[in-house]
């Protein structure tokens, strides 16, 4: 592992002890830990930001928009529970960081972005980096991608006032979804939501959160193709 990269698990691992009584975890899945270790996040942050690319902090990449913590990245991802077969939509491409995690842990991760530019240049990045089981789509986040559904697992990578109801219904039995609650410049909270096999759902909140917010705009009109 490189220097950077093992510098930048060890401070997520010093922050899951840090954050261990909020979060309840002691520590996070292997997986996960192996995959952040792997993934080159320098690929993910504008040139000018390389210098800062494995501090454990978010940083803009443009739009409005940022790359999350390392640390938020691995929390969310675990709280996931990926399984070599899952299937997971990720709301919110941005950098496409995220979205690189998760293609490493899962079968197929279906990612929605609503801004074209962002979209375009992360899935150019991740295809350039030979991350092949992603599916991509330029769209409206709160109507997440029926046409895939239901998913074993959902993120959202934004903070949304309340819990879009199309995700919920987009999720599978049995299934999690992760996601940032609470309005820009107020308190958010992390939740992690779960629907169990009677389509009950039952939901919990995990840590307070800083996030840009999830955008809700009509589709733009290429929400159905794959840019890749």
């Amino acid at each position: 592992m490189k220097p950077s990269l093992k510098r930048m698990v060890a401070d997520i691992e010093a922050e899951v002890e840090y954050t261990r009584s909020l979060t309840g975890r002691k520590t996070l899945d292997p997986r996960v830990m192996a995959v952040m270790g792997q993934v080159p996040r320098e690929k993910f942050v504008p040139h000018e930001m390389y210098a800062a690319a494995y501090d454990n902090g978010p940083l803009p990449i443009g739009h409005g928009q940022t790359i999350s913590q390392p640390y938020i990245v691995a929390l969310m991802t675990d709280l996931l529970q990926p399984g070599p077969d899952d299937r997971v939509l990720e709301i919110g491409t941005g950098s496409g960081y995220q979205t690189a995690i998760l293609s490493c842990l899962v079968k197929a991760v279906y990612t929605v972005e609503l801004i074209p530019e962002l979209g375009e240049v992360a899935a150019g990045k991740l295809t350039g980096l030979n991350y092949t089981n992603i599916h991509y789509r330029i769209g409206n986040g709160y109507e997440g991608w029926p046409e895939h559904a239901p998913y074993d697992a959902i993120i959202v990578t934004a903070a949304a006032p309340e819990v879009p109801p199309a995700l919920i219904d987009q999720l599978e039995p049995g299934g999690r979804l992760v996601i940032p609650v609470g309005w820009q410049y107020m308190p958010q909270e992390l939740m992690l939501i779960e629907k169990d096999a009677h389509n009950t759902v039952h939901s919990r909140g995990i840590l307070g959160v800083a996030f840009v917010p999830l955008q809700d705009a009509e589709p733009a009109g290429r929400d159905d193709s794959k840019l890749h």
